[in-house]
């Protein structure tokens, strides 16, 4: 073995205690450090492959801070600490290590997350070649694709996406002779869904005109390096770039990623990336782009066609489009409604992950469907065909909680009459979802992480433990972080589920869902009761909008069920919902609510409904709303679909 570990710790005692250990394994110990410094300087001497690291150490820089050198040097750590408050706890996090070691811990414990955390390392970087690897090949492959050059951009800007997180993405092309009116964006709309927006209408959208366009991009600084800014520094960099402050206030992003490409011909081909979350892009992102950057260059330069570039571009090839979106669509997210940006990144981090056999925790309060998107990780997965096993943790008595996950032998216990198999071997080579694992009693968790550990169980009363190959997905409503802290959740059982967290976001922070999954249940309710009801009225639509949801998902479910039971007409006229007045906020959500500012389908959905109203209702025609709208009456119809307008009142 005689891999190389060095030991920064404090105290010499469990330094040296460490080494024995290390040492009696096959590892071999390249130094022992107490400090930042002297870690440093053994490091750089004798380069090792991995660094056991507590946090608390001598002088002004702690563990956290040489965490990060270890990361920009690649070298493998980890943690050891006896406690952590959750403000270090986030701290540490932050710095993506891999494995926690929690004082005191067994000789058993230490060498299986040492193998673990030499496994993931090695996997890490085979896995980020494998990505790099496969992502030239896909962009090989949409070049030698028939289709015209915008839908080959496209498709390029779709396989990104997984690595590259984007709402809005703009490629614009610039030579020495100044900006051309060459540039293409692609807002994204759903899953596999965007709007090809070319420079006319993008001055439609945003209000401005040619001449404005030219200014601002005539007054921007041209960018030479590929950089982010998140939230307030992407503020604070808007005097600089004024078109990117209108993308910005028009279409409410709050992150940006440039990426400048120089082609042999001297052309500058940008790349902005633009996301609606404040903490969107980090280094990693920047550190992929630059290992595919001559690849994506060479794509570029291949689907571009630079010497016949069209002035504008206001015209989109429908039916390509639309084969594109279609054949995209994975089925293993039908029962996953919602087209927010916030549920799109749920969407996004399922596909990354599901074909993985990474743990998962899905975090989110009650009622946002944590089941849901467990379930649709198992389907997606490689291991769909084999059993998913379901198990809430609140609901099973603490006495019988181990019986239920781990089974028993026959005469294990008083009671126990006969063999029982528990939920871990009836999940045998497929996927376990442990709901609510906030709850699990302490002494569960430690063999819970066992099972992690090592993918063995042992059935109580059992002769030995009993290989499984199961993959594990938790959820809690709980912030597990406060219970670390407070001494009720393993800290080290933490880590080992926080490989991948997938957080649903609350349904009064993603109102752009609330349309369409009341459109969604009011079908399916409608059907179930025989009834034919065609909508909601939009004086109930803006009760739902302004309800504060507490039970999420769920409780608009049972509203919408509720209300279709008690409707007799073809249209959902009343709201019964607790009255807002009633309702205990805090003064925090009171002060959002109070500014909340509609959205631009909100205004859209608004819009619509008031020139059906001045048309009566009528669509088509030459008084029609269609008509009075400037758009075809089949244009109108798919967009009071995708608002839940079903009829007008």
């Amino acid at each position: 073995m005689n891999k190389k570990i060095l030991i920064v710790e404090d105290e010499s005692l469990v330094a040296y205690d460490l080494k024995l250990i290390l040492t009696r394994a096959g590892y071999k110990v390249c130094g022992i450090a107490d400090s930042v410094p002297e870690a440093l300087e053994i490091i750089e001497e004798q380069k090792p492959e991995m660094v056991l690291l507590d946090i608390f150490l001598k002088g002004s820089q702690n563990g956290i801070d040489l965490a990060k050198i270890l990361t920009s040097k690649n070298i493998a750590f980890v943690y050891l600490s006896a406690n952590f408050q959750e403000s270090i706890l986030e701290r540490a996090k932050a710095t993506q290590p891999y494995g926690f070691l929690v004082k005191p811990f067994r000789e058993k414990e230490l060498l299986i997350t040492l193998d673990v955390a030499f496994y993931r390392h090695q996997n890490s970087i085979e896995s980020k070649l494998r990505q790099e690897q496969a992502l030239e090949q896909v962009f090989k492959n949409i070049v030698a694709e028939t289709i015209n050059w915008k839908q080959k951009l496209l498709k390029i800007a779709m396989s990104i996406q997984p690595h590259m997180p984007f709402d809005y993405l703009t490629i614009t092309m610039k030579n020495g002779s100044g900006f051309p009116d060459n540039a293409l964006s692609f807002l994204r709309t759903g899953f596999d869904e965007y709007q090809m927006i070319g420079t006319d209408e993008f001055l439609n959208i945003t209000k401005i005109n040619r001449s404005q366009l030219q200014q601002m991009q005539g007054d921007s600084p041209l960018i030479t390096k590929a950089d982010f800014y998140n939230a307030t520094n992407f503020v604070k960099i808007w005097p600089q770039f004024p078109l990117k402050k209108v993308i910005a206030q028009v279409f409410n992003m709050q992150s940006f990623l440039g990426l400048p490409l120089l082609t042999s011909s001297g052309n500058v081909i940008h790349f902005s990336f633009y996301s609606r979350k404040t903490d969107c892009y980090n280094n990693d992102h920047l550190i992929l782009l630059d290992r595919l950057h001559r690849s994506l260059l060479m794509a570029i330069e291949e689907i571009i066609p630079f010497d016949a570039l069209e002035p504008s571009i206001n015209k989109v090839d429908k039916q390509a489009d639309n084969g594109i979106s279609e054949k995209n669509k994975a089925v293993g997210f039908k029962d996953i409604i919602g087209k927010s940006h916030q549920m799109l990144t749920v969407l996004d981090h399922i596909a990354i992950v599901a074909p993985l056999d990474t743990s998962v925790l899905v975090l989110g309060e009650s009622g946002t469907g944590k089941e849901r998107i467990a379930k649709s990780i198992h389907y997606l997965s490689l291991r769909k065909s084999k059993p998913l096993v379901v198990v809430n943790c609140a609901s099973m008595p603490a006495t019988l909680i181990e019986s239920e996950l781990f089974g028993h032998e026959k005469g294990a216990f008083t009671g126990a009459v006969e063999k029982r198999t528990g939920k871990f071997e009836l999940a045998d080579g497929g996927t376990i979802f442990l709901d609510e694992i906030g709850e699990m009693p302490a002494e569960l968790q430690v063999k819970l992480l066992r099972v992690l550990q090592e993918q063995e169980i042992e059935r109580i009363g059992g002769k030995g433990p009993i290989k499984i190959n199961v993959r594990i997905v938790a959820a809690t409503n709980r912030n597990l972080e406060k219970e670390v802290e407070e001494g009720r959740f393993r800290l080290d059982l933490y880590y080992r589920l926080f490989v991948f967290p997938i957080i649903i976001p609350p349904l009064r922070e993603r109102k752009d869902d609330i349309p369409v999954l009341a459109s969604h249940f009011l079908d399916r309710y409608a059907q179930k009761s025989g009834k034919v009801i065609t909508g909601i009225s939009p004086n109930v639509m803006n009760q739902l909008f302004d309800y504060h949801w507490p039970g999420n998902v769920r409780e608009l479910e049972h509203f919408i069920e509720r209300s279709v039971l008690l409707t007799d007409g073809p249209l959902i006229k009343d709201a019964y919902l607790p009255k807002l007045q009633g309702k205990k906020e805090s003064p925090a959500y009171a002060e959002v609510a109070a500014d909340r500012l509609k959205t631009i389908d909100e205004h859209a959905r608004d819009h619509i409904l008031d020139v059906l109203r001045r048309c009566n209702g009528k669509i088509s025609g030459k008084d029609g709303a269609a008509a009075k709208l400037g758009l075809p009456p089949s244009t109108l119809h798919s967009k009071m679909q995708k608002l839940g307008i079903k009829k007008w009142e």
